[in-house]
């Protein structure tokens, strides 16, 4: 509902001249729309630092559970030894009861402390072994959960291989056209040159960009868990157009509003799902210093995000 808001207000502010203190508003609410998307790249991120230091928890408890094994495998032979030393103490006690009760008396002795002996170190395997089982559950319960994080995350990337994939196929009647689709750090990315979209200085989208839009708006509107971000870009020559708009950021944030109104003519993509984002001249992929360059530097990125909800909610259950 706030894009659909702020795409109203663009409306008036572009078609009646409104003053000043209503562009500052509805440019307000355009950086709040940046954040929003810069805090969704953050939680991807974090999703991953997560599930690094997830897996360095679970390395620690195989060498924890490794080494308790060893400690009771080390108790289990000085228990065994015990039992030993036992048994030949009882021999003795044996052959001493039959010469002298003085040494009956200290074989007795010996005997009471080495049950005395046996008795703790029983106590204490029994608790190492209880201690071991536990550990052993807890490492088993948390390797479940990393197979399953680990699950959901490779089932995000191969549906975003899958989404790219798709998009190729639907967009490849616009190869060459200054059209490209690429999946880079877990996201996809979708570059349309303006000369495919717009005519310089416009913001008004031609017939051949508008049947690469609708074709796009297709493949979203399959795909309602997906986040998408229109990004306006320009290259560094100043506008010198006339009207409302008064430099790249105002013609790059129209341009992307303008494909934002083309894809919501789709009444099957979720509105929720987009925002519109102008960045100027100051996110080039190209060098200004040339007029490629330049062709390559206006462009329209529509970025699609995979929605993190459920990595989220597992990661803050471990």
């Amino acid at each position: 509902m706030r894009i659909l808001s702020l795409i109203a207000l663009l409306s008036i502010l572009l078609t009646s001249c409104v003053g000043q203190k209503k562009f500052k508003d509805l440019e307000s609410q355009y950086n709040q729309m940046v954040d929003d998307y810069e805090n969704l790249s953050m939680d991807y991120k974090d999703s991953q630092d997560k599930l690094a230091s997830t897996q360095a928890e679970l390395s620690d408890l195989e060498k924890a559970y490794n080494k308790l094994k060893e400690e009771e495998e080390e108790l289990r032979l000085k228990y065994a030894n015990m039992q030993t030393n036992f048994l030949n103490l009882s021999k003795s006690y044996d052959a001493l009861e039959k010469n002298s009760s003085s040494a009956l008396a200290e074989n007795a002795k010996k005997n009471r402390e080495l049950l005395k002996e046996l008795e703790e170190k029983e106590r204490v395997l029994t608790q190492e072994q209880a201690r071991l089982e536990k550990l052993q559950s807890d490492l088993a319960s948390r390797s479940q959960r990393v197979d399953e994080l680990e699950k959901l995350i490779a089932d995000k990337e191969q549906k975003m291989s899958d989404l790219r994939e798709n998009l190729s196929r639907a967009l490849v009647n616009f190869e060459g056209k200054g059209l490209s689709v690429e999946q880079r750090d877990g996201k996809v990315y979708v570059s349309m040159e303006n000369k495919l979209l717009f005519s310089s200085g416009s913001w008004s989208v031609g017939a051949e960009g508008k049947k690469a839009v609708e074709e796009l708006g297709k493949v979203l509107a399959a795909n309602p868990d997906i986040a998408v971000s229109i990004e306006g870009h320009t290259d560094n020559d100043p506008y010198r157009g006339t009207g409302q708009l008064t430099d790249n950021w105002d013609l790059s944030t129209k341009r992307a509003t303008e494909v934002l109104k083309l894809l919501l003519a789709n009444k099957e993509i979720n509105p929720q799902n987009l925002t519109a984002a102008g960045k100027g001249e100051h996110a080039p992929i190209a060098s200004n210093e040339t007029q490629e360059g330049k062709a390559k530097n206006r462009r329209i990125e529509v970025v699609l995000t995979p929605k993190l909800d459920e990595i989220s909610a597992m990661l803050n259950e471990m």
